[in-house]
């Protein structure tokens, strides 16, 4: 680590203006994700899609911020990442509506649920936390590059934007036991690894993809980060020791140990928004406090080096990257 002070950072005045640019926020009817909504929107973006599951809590949160900030262009966008079909459908939306996409937040996010598995087969944390949104990304991949390089999808020239893909991750990642991946699990419901171990191996899969997508699009500013120990509705569906886990939790909340969603939230939008590093390598240097390096993991915020060993492992992360995009290459035209 270079710096163990995290980065000065309020929402309200560090946000740039974001005049004339189109944001997409997964998982943002409630928690972290609205709570981002309700910090750009103060900001003039062009437009954010809401992205979530249900219409009501969607535009229950929608009309929250408006009422807030009545100008807010903010469009509820269906999308459920623990479904491949609903995945396509919210990206053919997007490419059908905007011409542009300037920040893509990958928020959306289960916890230690039940073993299962997703409409597609794949371990439901896994699916949710780390596949959807691989392919959320590979479908608007088009779009985000096109936006970075300054080229309209009906080929005219406008001026280039630092585009950013912001994965959240969690420090979680660092529990994940050797070798990092258990590829014999992806597509079971891998009750042996117990609902934290299933957890920990998703928010590595986080990390590592991220990884990746930052070495081969060096255009885009690509970066996972953990948002702290956030109060959240993350923890409401548990597994076997979710009894346990959640009734310390209600006791932490009581204890104000919990970071509030208001102070929570600003690790994801610095990522989003902070001024971007020069460096090349993926890895942040002394003089880089304050500003995002493209493939590096933060902690709350914009602490550096926190990445664990697993992360770091290049032969594991090209290895989980052509895993994914290999299951994934019937999915995309």
């Amino acid at each position: 680590m270079f710096w163990a002070k995290s980065v000065s950072f309020d929402a309200a005045k560090d946000i740039p203006s974001l005049e004339g640019k189109v944001i997409l926020v997964s998982g943002a009817s409630s928690g972290l994700g609205k709570q981002a909504v309700l910090e750009y929107a103060q900001h003039n973006p062009r437009l954010i899609y809401l992205g979530a599951r249900s219409a009501d809590k969607a535009n229950a949160a929608a009309k929250e911020i408006k009422e807030k900030y009545p100008k807010a262009a903010i469009e509820f966008l269906e999308l459920d990442v623990a479904s491949f079909a609903s995945v396509k459908k919210a990206a053919a939306t997007v490419l059908s509506t905007t011409d542009r996409l300037d920040i893509l937040m990958l928020n959306a996010g289960i916890m230690a649920h039940p073993p299962g598995l997703t409409a597609d087969g794949y371990e439901l944390q896994i699916g949710t936390n780390h596949m959807g949104h691989a392919l959320l990304t590979k479908l608007l991949l088009p779009l985000l590059l096109k936006t970075a390089a300054g080229t309209t999808t009906n080929g005219s020239q406008a001026k280039p934007s630092d585009v950013r893909v912001v994965t959240v991750a969690s420090n979680g990642h660092i529990y994940a036991t050797a070798p990092g991946i258990h590829f014999q699990t992806l597509r079971t419901p891998a009750d042996e690894m117990g609902p934290l171990g299933r957890y920990f191996q998703s928010k590595l899969a986080n990390v590592l993809w991220t990884r990746q997508l930052a070495a081969l699009y060096p255009s885009l500013t690509v970066v996972s980060m953990h948002p702290g120990t956030v109060q959240t509705n993350l923890m409401n569906n548990t597994d076997d020791m979710g009894f346990f886990m959640r009734g310390l939790t209600k006791g932490l909340v009581k204890m104000n140990a919990f970071t509030p969603v208001e102070k929570g939230v600003r690790s994801q939008l610095w990522a989003s928004v902070a001024p971007r590093s020069t460096t090349k390598d993926g890895k942040a240097k002394p003089d880089d406090f304050g500003k995002v390096v493209s493939g590096e993991y933060y902690e709350p915020v914009g602490v550096s080096g926190k990445m664990s060993a697993l992360g770091r492992d290049d032969e594991l992360t090209k290895k989980f990257w052509e895993w994914t995009e290999k299951e994934l290459a019937g999915h995309v035209a």
